[in-house]
C-alpha cells in the first residue's frame, strides 16, 4: 500500500516572514506501483466504466468527429480547460491570435499568457502524435510532451526535466510544512515513473479504467517541477489514443473536470492518501467512477460541438452558393474551422494556391460576413471567423454549466461573456 514517510525540512533563512523561515518535520506520500495492485472495482464502478467505453466507441464511430476543423476545435478547448483548471483563463480571441503570432510576430503582439496555453496546446498535439506513431511509452516521451508545454513560456527552463528537489502542492511557497499534498521524494520518481510508463503500455486492462489511474498516479509523482496537472491530463490523451478508442478528435475530457473540478480534486486526493488496503480500494473506486462520468459527458459534448461545427459549415455553403471543388475558396472553408484567426499569407501556405486566388477567396467570404477584418498589421491584414470564434466561447459557456445549459444551471467557473446578438 501506499505510505507516509517523515522528513527534515532544513530553511536556508529566506523569506519574508516566521512561517516562511521555519524549519520543521513533513510527510511525503509514496503511491503504489501500478504494476504491483491489482484493484477490484464495485459492480456499479464497472457499470460506469462500460458506460464510458461505449461513448467512446460511438464517438469514434460519427463521421461528424473526424473533421480537422472540429479536432482542432476540441484540442483548443481541451488545453484552454487544462489551463483553467490550473488557474489560467483566456478567451478564444487572444488563443487564436497568440496562434497566429507564432507564424506572423510582425502582425500581432506577443501575449504571455496565451503563449502559456498554446504550450498545452503543443503538449495534447505532441501526445496524440506520440501515442499514434511510438511503438510503447517511455519516460522520455513523457519529458518530450513536457518540454512542449514548456517551450517559449516562463518555465522553458525546466521543459522536460525530471526534478532533483522536493515539491509540494499547496501551502507556503517557502517550505513544505503546511503543504495540501507532498509528492514522493526525488530519489523515489525515476523508478516511479518506470513503472508508470510500463503500466501504460499495458493492453489487458480496461483503456478507462488505465487512463484513469495513469493520470492520478501522475499526479501523485508530480516528476516534474511546474506543469505536472497540464501533461497529466495530456496523458489521458496518450492512454485513450493508444488504445484505439480516441484516435481522431480528442474528447474534451479537461473541460468535463473542470465542470466538477471540486469532486475532481477530492478524488484525486483521495487517491494520494491511501495508506492501507480499506482507503484504496475506497478511492480507486471513487476516482474511477468519477473520470468515467467525466468521459460520458466529454463525449456527449463532443457529438453536440461537431454536429453545431457541421451546421455551421452548411450554412456558409448556403450563403456561398455553388463553390467548385478543390478551389482556393473551396479550401479555405475547409481551413476557416480550423483557422479562425488569418492572414492572406496564412492561407497560402495552408491552401497550396497563390496569393490571387486566396485574396479573391477571402474579398467573397469578407462579402457574405464568413469572415471580418480586425486589423490592418504591418505586412498583412489580419481576419477573423466570428462564428467559430463565438462557438469557442459558447462551448465553453455551456460546458460550465452541470446540466450543460447555462438557463437551467449557471456556470460554475468563469467562462466568455455571452456574445451579444448583431442587428
Amino acid at each position: 500500500m501506499g505510505s507516509l514517510h517523515k522528513a527534515q525540512w532544513v530553511s536556508d533563512g529566506s523569506g519574508t516572514s516566521r512561517r516562511q523561515r521555519a524549519s520543521g518535520v513533513y510527510w511525503w506520500y509514496l503511491p503504489d506501483r501500478l504494476m504491483d495492485v491489482e484493484d477490484q472495482l464495485d459492480t456499479d464502478v464497472v457499470a460506469d466504466v462500460v458506460r464510458a467505453e461505449r461513448a467512446l466507441a460511438t464517438c469514434s464511430a460519427s463521421p461528424l468527429t473526424g473533421t480537422e476543423g472540429i479536432a482542432r476545435l476540441l484540442m483548443r478547448s481541451e488545453s484552454v480547460a487544462s489551463s483553467h483548471i490550473e488557474g489560467l483563463s483566456i478567451g478564444a480571441r487572444r488563443l487564436m491570435r497568440a496562434e497566429l503570432q507564432l507564424v506572423e510576430p510582425d502582425n500581432v503582439r506577443y501575449d504571455r499568457n496565451a503563449a502559456t496555453v498554446l504550450g498545452n496546446i503543443r503538449a495534447m498535439e505532441r501526445a496524440r502524435e506520440l501515442a499514434v506513431k511510438a511503438p510503447e511509452v517511455t519516460v522520455d516521451m513523457l519529458q518530450e510532451i513536457h518540454a512542449n508545454l514548456c517551450r517559449a513560456t516562463p518555465i522553458e527552463q525546466w521543459g522536460g526535466v525530471i526534478r532533483t528537489i522536493q515539491n509540494w502542492v499547496g501551502g507556503s511557497a517557502s517550505n513544505p510544512l503546511s503543504a495540501d499534498y507532498v509528492p514522493p521524494a526525488p530519489e523515489e520518481v525515476p523508478a516511479l515513473l518506470d513503472d508508470l510508463v510500463a503500466y501504460m503500455n499495458r493492453t489487458d486492462v480496461s483503456p478507462v479504467v488505465q487512463a484513469a489511474l495513469c493520470h492520478s498516479q501522475f499526479e501523485s509523482i508530480h516528476p516534474f517541477v511546474d506543469g505536472n496537472g497540464r501533461v497529466g491530463r495530456a496523458l489521458i490523451h496518450v492512454v485513450l489514443g493508444r488504445r484505439g478508442v480516441a484516435t481522431v478528435s480528442p474528447p474534451p475530457v479537461s473541460l468535463a473536470l473542470a465542470t466538477i473540478k471540486q469532486d475532481y480534486f477530492d478524488a484525486l486526493a483521495q487517491m494520494q492518501n491511501c495508506t492501507d488496503s480499506a482507503t484504496r480500494h475506497l478511492a480507486v473506486n471513487d476516482w474511477v467512477s468519477c473520470f468515467s462520468g467525466a468521459v460520458v459527458d466529454a463525449c456527449a459534448d463532443m457529438e453536440r460541438i461537431a454536429q453545431e461545427m457541421q451546421d455551421m459549415r452548411s450554412g456558409w455553403e448556403g450563403r456561398l452558393g455553388r463553390v467548385r471543388a478543390g478551389s482556393a475558396l473551396a479550401l479555405m472553408l475547409d481551413e476557416l474551422q480550423a483557422s479562425p484567426v488569418f492572414s492572406v499569407e496564412t492561407m497560402v501556405r495552408a491552401t497550396g494556391r497563390s496569393k490571387q486566388a486566396v485574396s479573391l477567396a477571402t474579398n467573397r467570404l469578407l462579402e457574405t460576413g464568413i469572415i471580418r477584418q480586425t486589423s490592418q498589421g504591418k505586412r498583412s491584414r489580419v481576419f477573423e471567423v466570428p462564428g467559430v470564434l463565438e462557438e469557442f466561447s459558447m462551448v465553453e459557456r455551456r460546458l460550465a454549466s452541470p446540466s450543460r445549459d447555462t438557463s437551467v444551471e449557471p456556470p460554475v467557473r468563469r467562462v466568455p461573456d455571452r456574445p451579444v446578438p448583431k442587428g
